[in-house]
């Protein structure tokens, strides 16, 4: 290998683990994507055409909940202090915990009429799950998005060494 096309490895080695949490940090939020999306699409009642019941769609629906609640609360307690000693975006006070009360409130919501469909899915209603749906999904994925950008390798280099960066655990 050449000696510029070795110094180019290195530097692409450099960024990676400069991006290595935001691109951690993305495939979670990747998935909630996903999560979220497809139950919106199923919210119209097709999730039957699939093969689902009321129930399994709740369940489906519950599912998100549980593992937007987790990794939030992750975030929270073991990822986000460390993070706030030196970004202040990541501050009780800032964005991201700001937008994680908007996420948690639209999912007490979406809480609340699964429990309500549980007890009698006969009341099932698509027209009020998307409206739920509808009243948090900005905030999700705008807090999704300005989260990995935030924690990509340009904004880390302005707060930690690479060396500190590596200690972070994720």
């Amino acid at each position: 290998m050449s000696q510029s096309g070795s110094r180019g490895l290195s530097k692409a080695i450099e960024e990676a683990k400069w991006n290595r949490v935001a691109d951690h940090m993305r495939s979670f939020h990747d998935h909630f994507k996903v999560e979220f999306d497809k139950i919106y699409n199923l919210a119209d009642g097709s999730f039957t055409s699939r093969g689902m019941s009321v129930q399994m769609y709740l369940r489906t629906c519950n599912q998100l909940v549980r593992h937007l609640t987790t990794h939030h609360t992750i975030e929270e307690r073991y990822i986000f202090p460390i993070l706030a000693e030196r970004m202040p975006e990541f501050r009780e006070d800032d964005v991201h915990i700001k937008s994680h009360q908007g996420i948690h409130d639209g999912l007490d919501k979406l809480s609340a009429l699964i429990s309500k469909w549980n007890k009698d899915q006969t009341t099932y209603n698509p027209t009020e799950m998307r409206t739920c749906l509808d009243s948090w999904r900005e905030v999700l994925f705008v807090h999704l998005d300005q989260e990995v950008q935030d924690l990509g390798g340009e904004n880390m280099k302005k707060y930690w060494t690479l060396q500190e960066l590596a200690n972070i655990p994720m």
